[in-house]
């Protein structure tokens, strides 16, 4: 008699089971917004069982009426294998676009958080030279050393948007969060304008 492998004896690979549940549990997932915390703490679990790290985002309803289910590593390197499984292992969807890695965004938002809010406009960055890297100073009007868990959250979702998630982990050397007081922001430029200078950098 054949043995069965560990996963199959079980029901299948720890990806294959998360998207089991979200194939069965879709109608409640695309239409979250009727009870958000309840859909996100059930997602949560159960794509903690492929791996603790990562986590999710969702897209509008788009015109087509699929809805981006986005896979992220919550910028956590050690986790992009997971991701990249994750992603591999999902099925054909009509309601669904499944997307690895949050992705860049234009126009970028503006956002809040801790009761913090900041302009996408007001935000400002310069680049140098790391190795064979780039590292990024961002200034955000208002930043206090006092308050850099704050700050440097929203320094890293204006990066997310501005660069996306795979290239601020893979491409990206040092980061600093300054304001508009640092020494170093004489020159500083726009942070729409980065995505295009750091994909000039790269491309020569």
């Amino acid at each position: 008699m054949g043995l069965l492998s560990f996963s199959n004896a079980f029901g299948g690979t720890p990806e294959s089971k998360f998207w089991n549940w979200f194939t069965k549990n879709q109608d409640m997932i695309f239409n979250f917004e009727k009870d958000t915390e309840t859909v996100f703490d059930k997602l949560s679990f159960q794509m903690n069982k492929v791996n603790p790290e990562l986590t999710f985002e969702f897209g509008p309803i788009k015109t087509s009426g699929k809805r981006e289910f986005v896979i992220s590593a919550g910028g956590i390197k050690s986790a992009f294998s997971s991701v990249e499984s994750l992603f591999g292992a999902a099925p054909e969807s009509e309601k669904w676009i499944f997307v690895k890695y949050r992705q860049r965004r234009s126009p970028l938002n503006d956002l809040e958080y801790g009761g913090i809010s900041i302009a996408a406009n007001d935000v400002h960055y310069q680049l140098y030279k790391d190795g064979d890297k780039l590292g990024i100073i961002i200034f955000l009007d208002g930043y206090d050393e006092s308050q850099h868990n704050l700050y440097g959250h929203l320094g890293f979702l204006f990066l997310d948007e501005a660069l996306g998630e795979y290239d601020i982990e893979t491409k990206v050397g040092f980061i600093e969060f300054h304001n508009r007081e640092s020494e170093q922001y004489d020159g500083a430029l726009p942070l729409s304008e980065l995505a295009g200078a750091f994909d000039e950098y790269y491309s020569q």
